[in-house]
């Protein structure tokens, strides 16, 4: 591998990749686990919850279960992470609730690694049921597994969003993929970015699924690679023919039970299976947990920025060759993530994320929109953002 802080496409290797792939897990080298199996480490819900009871306690658990995400299989599974399903049955309830009021609209949820429309999915399910269910949120949300994994990735102060999905009977399996952030650029904007950042981004949150039905393998439990989050070139690595056919021959799956849940590092190679079943509709609320790091120190009103500055923006354009000055202004001034939005409303078109404030203003000024025509476009790009 090269000595470059950048990697380039020359750094993805497959005998690389294999030669992390293929270690073992050595149920050993974690105490609280209960067993292995496929080389992931399950756990009991319970006995943890136990065992977390004392500040000592809390700290060796989640000790156990850093190491287990960072240098281990990358994923573990909670047996019983809700010992009370009541809760899981009444959170169904209100998801069930929610998706009957999508298909009512004729609202079709995109899925960023899956055709549109095979799954039932609902965005920002946090939100919706804590607006919905308010009681039924602080019973689901005040499990102490769910805390547990994700204070011991991200320490406190973490933010939970949650999409629910559903995978229906012949529904199809995603493709192989890492997840946010890096995981939702493109290769070519993934070279953009410093090595030490491909190290941070899986830091940055954690990914998690709580099973709200049986999941016999039939109904195509999310496929796990174990230990593939090591592989650092890893997100210019998952789209390439030869990294998905090993995945399709090594992946792992596992079973799990209502009140279940499993948790990853977002850099683990994975993808949700194909429901081969006949009448198993397969629901799991997806937890994407973010670290409180990743947020500016002040709060800045770029819109107003952005109207602000466009008639400067239009003149340096009319007066000057020099491209990259502009680039430079418009990325000091516009939002140039894409995250977080409504995906409700605001979903990607052509890609795995929509348009960016900063490609919008960027767009204006190539254009030579004029004034009124770029305060309307950004505030429908604001409202697009908003969850009501």
């Amino acid at each position: 591998m090269s000595d470059s802080t950048w990697y380039t496409s020359e750094d993805v290797r497959l005998a690389d990749y294999l030669e992390i792939v293929t270690a073992q897990t050595d149920l050993a080298d974690y105490p609280l686990a209960e067993t292995v199996e496929h080389e992931v480490l399950v756990y009991d819900g319970e006995r943890l919850a136990r065992a977390a009871v004392t500040a000592s306690g809390r700290r060796e658990v989640q000790g156990e279960l850093a190491r287990a995400l960072k240098d281990g299989p990358g994923l573990v599974v909670f047996k019983r992470a809700f010992t009370d399903t009541t809760v899981v049955d009444r959170a169904t309830d209100a998801f069930v609730t929610m998706i009957e009021g999508q298909r009512a609209t004729g609202a079709v949820g995109v899925d960023h690694f899956a055709k549109p429309g095979a799954n039932d999915r609902v965005w920002n399910a946090l939100e919706k049921l804590a607006v919905d269910a308010p009681e039924v949120f602080v019973d689901y949300y005040g499990n102490d597994v769910i805390a547990l994994v994700s204070e011991a990735w991200l320490g406190p102060a973490y933010q939970i969003t949650s999409q629910v999905n559903v995978v229906n009977p012949g529904g199809e399996a995603q493709s192989p993929h890492r997840d946010y952030h890096l995981g939702f650029q493109t290769d070519e904007s993934a070279m953009d970015y410093p090595r030490h950042v491909h190290r941070l981004s899986p830091v940055l949150t954690l990914q998690g699924a709580v099973a709200h039905t049986d999941m016999p393998v039939v109904s195509g439990p999310t496929m796990y690679l174990p230990h593939s989050q090591k592989y650092e070139p890893g997100y210019l690595a998952w789209r390439r023919p030869e990294f998905i056919d090993h995945f399709d021959e090594h992946h792992v799956q596992l079973p799990l039970d209502k009140g279940d849940a499993a948790f990853f590092n977002p850099a683990l190679f994975h993808g949700a299976g194909t429901n081969r079943s006949s009448d198993i509709r397969r629901m799991a609320n997806l937890l994407q947990v973010s670290s409180a790091f990743g947020r500016a120190m002040e709060s800045v009103d770029r819109e107003r920025m952005c109207n602000a500055i466009f008639p400067a923006l239009l003149a340096v354009r009319a007066d000057r060759s020099d491209g990259r000055s502009l680039a430079n202004a418009v990325a000091a001034c516009a939002e140039g993530y894409s995250f977080p939005t409504n995906l409700d409303r605001d979903q990607p078109v052509g890609g795995l994320a929509p348009e960016t404030q900063s490609q919008l203003l960027a767009r204006a000024v190539a254009e030579g929109w004029d004034a009124a025509a770029l305060q309307k476009e950004l505030a429908s790009y604001a409202e697009r953002r908003r969850t009501s």
